[in-house]
């Protein structure tokens, strides 16, 4: 059986022990041949439905500033936009 990967996300779910857990979307792609078909969107949605049936009550994730085909996804999915700094430790 062949199988052809046109997509994929990735969840993570964060118990805290001082806050409700969440989770976190660390990552959503879609190969360029099968962009703006809906894949992205559906893939959301199921991590989404996944994410509650965990008990999340939020989901997060970050995305560059200029990566306008990420951000016009997750405005059009209705996400609160914010701003944080970001840093990255070299091991």
């Amino acid at each position: 059986m062949v199988r052809l990967v046109v997509g994929q996300c990735v969840g993570v779910l964060h118990h805290h022990p001082d806050k409700v857990t969440e989770l976190f979307v660390d990552e959503v792609g879609t190969a360029d041949a099968y962009l703006r078909r809906g894949i992205a969107s559906a893939m959301m949605a199921e991590l989404m439905i996944w994410g509650r049936e965990h008990g999340c009550e939020d989901a997060w994730l970050g995305t560059e500033l200029d990566n306008d085909a990420a951000n016009g996804l997750y405005r059009s999915l209705d996400a609160k936009e914010d701003t944080i700094k970001y840093y990255e430790f070299k091991l």
